[in-house]
């Protein structure tokens, strides 16, 4: 994480700012497999932040559970070949929107998925192989001037905020 994402962050947590998040992470059971992936210091976080949850997949009208899908040449396609782009960038949208209209430029993205994998995702290839690489919910954040960090990433800013809070 760089410097100046992980300042921006500690600010806001100063400040009890806000931060959009990956639902999943808050421990809601939206994920393709009906599952969350909740993320036991993320609740902690609330002693510093609001957290606005947004699953842009079930934002984009995707059903929960649902089929994998995969980032492929640009599309994202479900392991039995279902397009689903379009749901895809419906989400992102909506989840920009949910930022901008609580004024927010910073959040939490479940690393390695197809919407908002931070730094990583699957290669397309559904063998559970990660590339380098953003989901499209994270692309279109960042290309809007918000500062992304990952769930692993938020353990370090957990620390950072609980050592300046004598904790």
């Amino acid at each position: 994480m760089e410097n100046e994402t992980l300042d921006l962050f500690v600010q806001a947590g100063r400040k009890r700012g806000k931060i959009l998040i990956s639902a999943c992470l808050l421990g809601t059971p939206c994920r393709y497999d009906g599952k969350s992936k909740a993320c036991p210091w993320i609740a902690k976080l609330t002693k510093y932040y609001d957290l606005i949850p947004v699953c842009p997949e079930t934002m984009g009208g995707l059903k929960t559970p649902r089929d994998p899908a995969e980032i492929q040449e640009g599309r994202i396609r479900t392991q039995k070949g279902r397009d689903v782009t379009d749901n895809y960038q419906d989400g992102a949208y909506w989840a920009l929107a949910a930022g901008k209209f609580k004024n927010v430029s910073l959040a939490i993205l479940k690393e390695n998925s197809p919407s908002c994998g931070v730094h990583f995702i699957h290669d397309g290839s559904f063998s559970g192989k990660l590339i380098p690489g953003e989901g499209v919910t994270a692309a279109k954040l960042r290309k809007n001037g918000f500062h992304l960090i990952d769930e692993e990433e938020s353990k370090t800013l957990l620390e950072v905020l609980e050592k300046e809070n004598g904790k």
